[in-house]
């Protein structure tokens, strides 16, 4: 997969929450990417009326940039490993902790890898980082940035050892590659700092 991009992108704000911290730009209107620890995820949290938010976070993307666009709005700090507390559950909804994404990613291969992710839980402790890669492409209202891929790497915190890297192009593919660390790194018009 070959990603250009007109522009480097710059992490304008990091949130700290409870269940993830997000590296939040202001010229995207969304998240570069995520970090958060997972052990034993998963539990059983109503999400019926949740709704993504904005927390008053200048220049977040808001329900307007993704009505009628055909993405979804792809967590990236998936709501159903902080399932075991419904607080933070709730965190997880949003604007500065998803990205559009196809919903034949998010709901097909995307989807699979968190479940994989979370049964390994059930067995280490794991630090999940995700993100995007982004190109030039638009929508919304606020022209916010939909990414080119995403990627997820998992290290594991009793090895301290990479256990998965992998890209997922946000298209129709439902695929995905595993990759390098370090190539992945390449890819990212951006610093990765966890």
């Amino acid at each position: 997969m070959v990603f250009a991009s007109c522009w480097t992108k710059a992490q304008d704000t990091v949130i700290v929450k409870e269940a993830f911290t997000s590296y939040f730009s202001y010229q995207l209107h969304e998240p570069l990417y995520i970090v958060y620890n997972l052990y034993k995820g998963g539990g059983d949290c109503s999400r019926k009326s949740v709704q993504f938010k904005t927390g008053n976070l200048p220049y977040s993307a808001t329900s307007v940039d993704y009505k009628a666009s055909g993405y979804d709005k792809g967590h990236l700090c998936n709501a159903e490993d902080k399932a075991y507390d419904c607080s933070l559950d709730a965190q997880t909804f949003f604007y500065y902790n998803c990205v559009p994404q196809t919903p034949r990613m998010n709901r097909g291969i995307w989807k699979t890898w968190e479940t994989t992710i979370r049964e390994e839980s059930q067995q280490d402790s794991l630090k999940i980082i995700c993100g995007s890669i982004f190109g030039n492409k638009k929508m919304g209202l606020d022209s916010i940035g939909v990414p080119d891929a995403c990627w997820k790497i998992v290290i594991s915190l009793s090895t301290g050892k990479v256990t998965h890297c992998m890209l997922f192009p946000n298209d129709l593919s439902n695929s995905y590659e595993k990759i390098d660390v370090e190539e992945l790194k390449r890819k990212l018009n951006y610093n990765l700092i966890y």
